[in-house]
């Protein structure tokens, strides 16, 4: 592989800033925000520091993101909501991503086609399905209709992620297994499923992240107070009388903390999964 030009270096270096100042302002632009008591409803100019620094804005927060719930509450919700959905997103999805990638049956491409549109079809267009069936288990205003819905918008993936990470298991592993008199559930157990975990992990974080940060569909099933999460009391200060961005900003900031508790978690699988790649068929 030939060197770059010296001219072709700083082309590349300067294209990469660029990326990185996009990636990097708006992030600081909102804990700057969240920090700056000065900003009344929305800021007015661009600055870099907080004209008057203050912690009150994140005290206004934790005290009540929504209009009857503590941040605590509102992140059991979304806590909740979010674990929920990504294990039975893997759990469920595990079984069916074997069977796509060990298994020929009538009907395999089919299937494998309906899953590949479920993961390019927007949520909105499951919104009157999931509505109706929801709504004849008499679960619609619950958060366990929230853990459905969730779990239906990750699954696809989840199960496309993981049999690609099934396929990428050498059959020989499972093959000496079975000579060894290990049946096909505990060569499931013990061989294939530790193998593929770094895929695993990127699926169940994707799928946590799908549930965590999701409120359009959120509002058309929760009605109580009770129920809000997160992303749904975000979404709120947009529609309030009293906007104000410096609040916003305050809870984007506390609500990004558990994400990134999680990534740290899942490091090591989710950099490993993301570098595995299914041989082909």
């Amino acid at each position: 592989m030939s060197k770059l030009k010296p001219w072709q270096q700083a082309l590349c270096q300067i294209a990469l800033a660029l990326v990185a100042l996009f990636v990097i302002v708006p992030i600081w632009e909102m804990f700057y925000l969240a920090f700056d008591g000065g900003v009344i409803g929305w800021p007015t100019s661009f600055r870099l520091w907080p004209q008057k620094f203050t912690m009150d804005v994140f005290a206004q927060v934790w005290s009540r993101p929504a209009q009857a719930l503590s941040f605590l509450a509102a992140l059991k919700n979304s806590l909740l909501v979010s674990s929920s959905a990504a294990l039975l997103s893997v759990g469920l999805g595990a079984s069916m991503a074997y069977a796509f990638a060990r298994f020929r049956f009538p009907g395999r491409e089919a299937g494998l086609f309906g899953l590949l549109l479920g993961t390019m079809l927007p949520p909105v267009a499951l919104m009157t399905p999931l509505y109706i069936l929801l709504t004849a288990l008499h679960q619609r205003t619950t958060l366990l209709a929230l853990v459905i819905v969730y779990t239906s918008f990750a699954m696809p993936f989840c199960i496309w992620n993981m049999r690609a990470a099934f396929q990428a298991v050498p059959r020989d592993l499972e093959e000496s297994a079975f000579l060894d008199g290990a049946g096909p559930v505990e060569t499931f157990a013990r061989i294939t499923l530790p193998l593929a975990l770094p895929a695993i992990a990127v699926a169940a974080l994707i799928a946590f992240l799908i549930a965590y940060s999701e409120f359009a569909m959120g509002w058309l099933f929760v009605q109580k107070s009770d129920d809000v999460t997160l992303a749904m009391a975000l979404s709120g200060m947009l529609a309030g009388n009293n906007l104000s961005w410096s609040r916003m900003a305050a809870l984007s900031v506390l609500m990004s903390a558990p994400v990134v508790a999680v990534f740290v978690l899942l490091q090591k699988y989710v950099l490993s999964g993301l570098l595995i790649g299914a041989p082909g068929e």
